[in-house]
């Protein structure tokens, strides 16, 4: 191929390797394989020296390196580029080709990028992939040893195989995310499996160890009262029985324990907006915020939202020294909503512990995400959002004040 440029005013050429990139989109789902495919095509089709494809990642914020041409191949996943920085950041953000023929230094654009010895190459075109209804998927570097002259048609060329590769890569990162979200509802079955196990196994030890244990004694302490008031000894009876009364409200009490651990009742008779508010009263705080979504939710919902909500109050009673609380819970179509903030002295110094770990995991497994958001000196924040279900007797709404209102960072 001449050294004039890549389209060369040759139909059949532009068209054959318009061809094997379609040919390349078919070599599988894969994001990588897939960039991979593409690179050799164009580099092979094309005359030039080597070719990186960089793709829009998961934040939308940054390019990764998805697909090079040997010896860069080795580089693929480790490097990343913020939009606007580099020539194909700069691509990326402003959705335009750059063309660079020759002293890349000069160019305000350009950024070196030691892993990818962009010195040792002259001339260089980036163009956006880009398609509709897409947008952005990434951007196509081509990058040539010795100078050369890049045209209207070569650009043109590379941005009908960037629409092309847009189409294939938006499809490619939605099955990667579909495969990332079975793996997720996959890890979300066993952890529930996990967690039940656990609970049985807690609750078996509790009952044993306290009130089977307390029971026994009991027993002995009334047959004793028995024996004792047989034989006419009332006042040693009146004593034991005394014991067992005692024991009987121990074990009461440790039985409302064991069956709060499991579900609080307060959820049966408040729902999970009037718990929240029970919790919120007992904080001895100057100042307690309240907006709360009165729209039932499913019980294991409920209970994974009050436990993690008990646990971010009890952090903020044990590290925060908060004189304001704001504690919110907000439904919609979308989903459920619940933050709890503080203007406390944040978590600066307080290693991540069970407390914490445990608010994540309970997130989870209701399908959701808890984020910890702590400045020092600027409170803290935790935030839980989970997919929208239906309560199976979910109730209407009461009045809600500022359910959309959200804390600034």
């Amino acid at each position: 191929m001449s050294p004039r440029g890549l389209g060369l005013g040759d139909p059949e050429r532009e068209n054959a390797v318009l061809l094997g990139i379609i040919e390349a989109t078919a070599s599988g789902p894969g994001v990588e394989p897939l960039a991979a495919a593409v690179a050799r095509v164009i580099t092979e089709a094309t005359a030039t020296d080597v070719c990186f494809v960089h793709v829009l990642d998961d934040s939308d914020r940054a390019l990764t390196l998805a697909g090079a041409t040997p010896p860069f191949d080795a580089r693929v996943g480790t490097v990343h580029l913020p939009l606007g920085r580099g020539v194909s950041g700069w691509v990326a953000a402003h959705r335009t080709p750059a063309v660079i023929t020759d002293d890349k230094g000069a160019d305000p654009r350009y950024l070196p990028i030691p892993e990818l010895r962009g010195q040792d190459y002259t001339s260089m075109v980036s163009v956006p992939m880009l398609s509709e209804p897409y947008g952005l998927a990434g951007v196509l570097n081509v990058h040539t040893v010795d100078r050369r002259e890049f045209g209207d048609r070569d650009v043109r060329l590379l941005l009908a195989i960037g629409r092309l590769l847009a189409a294939a890569l938006h499809q490619a990162r939605m099955h990667r995310r579909l495969r990332a979200r079975e793996r997720a509802h996959e890890r979300f079955a066993e952890q529930t499996v996990a967690a039940q196990e656990t609970e049985r196994r807690r609750l078996a030890r509790d009952i044993h160890d306290g009130i089977s244990q307390r029971l026994v004694t009991l027993s002995f302490h009334l047959d004793a009262a028995g024996t004792l008031l047989s034989h006419g000894e009332i006042a040693d009876a009146r004593a034991e029985l005394a014991r067992a009364s005692d024991l009987v409200g121990t074990t009461l009490d440790e039985a409302r324990s064991a069956i709060g651990a499991l579900r609080p009742p307060v959820l049966d008779d408040l729902g999970l907006a009037g718990a929240l508010a029970a919790l919120a009263r007992d904080l001895p705080v100057p100042e307690v915020r309240l907006e709360l979504d009165e729209r039932r939710l499913p019980d294991h919902v409920e209970v994974a939202l009050y436990r993690i909500a008990q646990e971010a109050l009890q952090n903020v009673l044990k590290h925060a020294g908060a004189s304001r609380v704001v504690l919110r819970l907000a439904v919609d179509d979308d989903g459920v909503r619940l933050e709890v903030a503080d203007d406390g002295t944040g978590l600066a110094g307080v290693r991540e512990g069970y407390g914490t770990a445990s608010m994540r995991e309970r997130a989870e497994l209701i399908g959701g995400i808890a984020r910890l958001r702590s400045r020092p000196g600027a409170g803290t924040t935790v935030v839980v959002t989970a997919p929208h279900v239906t309560a199976p007797h979910s109730e209407p709404s009461g009045e809600e004040s500022d359910r959309n209102t959200r804390l600034s960072d």
